[in-house]
């Protein structure tokens, strides 16, 4: 089973918007979730790129935090 931040990450970084919107519903992390909204969100509806790609980054940014915090538990287990 692939964790939800790997198929974040790929589908952020290939452009699958409509499989991140359908993981932005199914996931258990709330923080997650409202990432992809926001980025989503940002990319759908505003003409600001500087918006779009901060939102972009904050996602990335999570995603990689929530992966490292991932790896440290399963490490401790």
């Amino acid at each position: 089973m692939i964790p939800d931040y790997d198929k974040a990450l790929y589908y952020t970084l290939w452009g699958q918007w409509d499989e991140l919107l359908i993981l932005m519903v199914r996931t258990n992390d709330d923080l997650l979730s409202k990432r992809i909204e926001k980025f989503l969100n940002a990319y759908h509806y505003s003409l600001d790129e500087d918006k779009i790609m901060k939102s972009h980054d904050q996602l990335l940014y999570y995603i990689d935090h929530a992966m490292q915090q991932d790896n440290i538990t399963t490490m401790e287990v």
